[in-house]
């Protein structure tokens, strides 16, 4: 191929346009907890919900990490937030926590991406590095952290369900507790269980997101919680009331993508 065809087939297909990371606009994407078609409410004993298997149970307590926002357009091109910039502690009980604001460039976006959880690159940095919301010592008063396992925990769901029995293969306090601690980043010095879960969006259906400096543009997600319980791997509260760091965490992570569906986009 001459070296001229060369370079223009480079210039159309390889090479990106540059952003000018100067000119920035707000963007921001948006949690909404539900648990199926309802809205969730916490210790609902009186109402409760019911998973697939048919145990009903009720949700005390749901946080979870969003991190690694990016943005794409209908042509391909991508435009990564800083990193620096894009760690979010989602508190269910806390709905000032609900909103990922970011700044990314003016355009018009068919997708956004995340990560659920915390990347095994800022989970390894240095303690002075990882701060506000990846504070380890608790400073954002998330419990978000294993001390004795010096990692994140990136998905934490907890509740109750009379399902579960009062020996020591449920919960041999009586009080029918679950809890899913959901981490594990695949590793510092030996390979370990990598729960780190990616999730794409496509925006196209329910509304692009038009990033303009002149307003704000906001991707309202719902996250269904009933699908930790009836995703891709259904599973039975009774049969696994605890979920920490072991090799079924994996399936309850694979779940969690499931969770959020786009329903519109305010511009």
């Amino acid at each position: 191929m001459p070296a001229i065809g060369f370079y223009k087939l480079l210039k159309k297909t390889d090479i990106a346009p540059a952003y000018n990371e100067n000119v920035l606009a707000s963007f921001s994407v948006e949690f909404d907890n539900i648990v199926g078609d309802r809205t969730l409410t916490f210790n609902n004993t009186a109402s409760p919900y019911t998973n697939a298997a048919g145990e009903k149970f009720t949700i005390s307590l749901v946080q979870y990490f969003i991190s690694n926002i990016k943005v794409s357009k209908a042509d391909g091109t991508t435009y990564t937030v800083k990193q620096d910039s894009s760690y979010f502690l989602i508190k269910s009980a806390d709905r000032s926590t609900r909103f990922a604001k970011v700044k990314v460039p003016e355009g018009d976006y068919t997708k956004v991406t995340f990560t659920i959880g915390v990347d095994s690159l800022r989970s390894t940095m240095d303690i002075s590095k990882r701060t506000g919301v990846l504070d380890p010592s608790g400073g954002h008063d998330g419990g978000m952290y294993w001390g004795w396992n010096s990692g994140y925990i990136f998905f934490r769901m907890e509740g109750n369900a009379d399902a579960i029995s009062n020996d020591v293969s449920g919960d041999p306090t009586g009080k029918k507790a679950f809890r899913y601690h959901i981490g594990g980043f695949g590793g510092y010095s030996a390979p370990t269980i990598n729960n780190i879960r990616t999730v794409t969006v496509d925006l196209t259906a329910g509304g692009v997101a038009k990033v303009r400096k002149d307003r704000q543009s906001n991707v309202h997600l719902l996250v269904d919680l009933i699908r930790v319980f009836n995703g891709k791997n259904p599973f039975s509260i009774a049969a696994h009331p605890s979920v920490m760091f072991s090799d079924f965490s994996t399936s309850v992570s694979a779940n969690l993508p499931g969770l959020f569906k786009h329903d519109h986009t305010e511009n």
